[in-house]
């Protein structure tokens, strides 16, 4: 049997440019899985203010990141990944692509149909289930894949936050520090809309369904109680006591986003005298502006100016032997 496998990350601009950097925004703002308003609304929300106030600051943030030979570090990171994979997967032909900007789904996936393959397993590089991620890609292979005469089994992969493999990634990535001369430790996760937890549930909200204290079958797609289990598994490995460590949500864009916030967190751990902390962020398998600039740059400097000594960073699964190791298994 012939099969193919397809990675997806969520995506770059192609140069760190205002107008490329406003494509990019633009083509993800648009999604209506990420801004869930009214079309017209959202059209000039990200046309008229979003785009034009955040893309020539955020094309500033992407020179920093940006190398002259291989460009944005979340697509070369996928890209490495890609690579190994290859290596590893003699029976299966293996992609890459982005959700937004390039290389695109549909590119790639047309790429995929022409060698006609019985299978095409396709898998979000995202461990916990999201609506504006897992979910968005979901529905944009479904667009292009519905256009298509012959359509071969695909088999979808839309989490796999509990994965043994993929957590012994982390850990291995986290042996790298003795965790437990640290005054905290926060799992920092990307925040999504308190709007878009609560549609997980048909007649009760997020808050009214006990997510941090373990899966059930109502939330088990619910990306706060997803988050809170793979923080859970992470910290019994780690020998942590729920004392030992905080959850937390960063680049929020409103304060009604998933909380704690953060920033918020490493301010107040700053004043109660914490002067040591460590950042893992289990939900970015590539490091990315998220974790290079906002945690590592960002995020440190708030620490140390609101009287904190450190903050170090565990770096993301990028493309570790353990993580590729992890994915084989995941598609399995």
């Amino acid at each position: 049997m012939k099969k193919a496998l397809l990675i997806i990350n969520l995506g770059t601009p192609d140069k760190p440019t205002y107008f490329s950097v406003f494509k990019y925004l633009r083509q993800f703002l648009m999604d209506g899985r990420v801004i869930d308003y009214n079309p017209v609304l959202r059209f000039f929300l990200v046309n008229f203010i979003i785009c034009p106030i955040r893309s020539r600051p955020s094309s500033q943030i992407y020179k920093q990141v940006w190398n002259k030979e291989t460009g944005s570090p979340l697509l070369h990171n996928t890209k490495k990944l890609s690579e190994k994979l290859s290596n590893n997967l003699r029976d299966i032909d293996v992609y890459y692509a982005m959700r937004y900007q390039n290389p695109s789904m549909e590119s790639v996936i047309n790429k995929i149909l022409q060698t006609n393959p019985d299978e095409l397993i396709v898998l979000p590089l995202f461990p916990h289930y999201a609506a504006a991620t897992t979910g968005s890609v979901y529905e944009e292979l479904s667009r292009i894949i519905s256009k298509k005469w012959v359509i071969p089994k695909i088999k979808f992969i839309n989490q796999f936050y509990d994965n043994d493999k993929f957590i012994n990634a982390w850990l291995d990535k986290a042996s790298k520090f003795n965790v437990e001369s640290y005054d905290k430790v926060v799992f920092s996760y990307h925040g999504v809309p308190n709007s878009h937890v609560d549609k997980v549930y048909e007649d009760s909200l997020c808050s009214e369904n006990n997510c941090e204290d373990g899966i059930t079958e109502k939330n088990k797609f619910c990306y706060k109680a997803t988050t809170y289990e793979t923080t859970k598994i992470l910290a019994k490995k780690l020998n942590l006591d729920p004392s030992d460590y905080v959850v937390a949500y960063q680049s929020r864009l409103t304060n009604k986003w998933l909380n704690p916030f953060t920033d918020d967190v490493l301010k107040n751990l700053a004043k109660e005298g914490k002067k040591n902390v460590l950042v893992f962020s289990p939900a970015f398998t590539a490091d990315c502006l998220e974790t290079i600039i906002e945690i590592g740059d960002e995020y440190r400097e708030l620490f140390i100016e609101a009287n904190g000594k450190n903050l170090d960073y565990v770096e993301s699964l990028n493309y570790s032997d353990l993580w590729v190791d992890a994915i084989i298994d995941i598609i399995s």
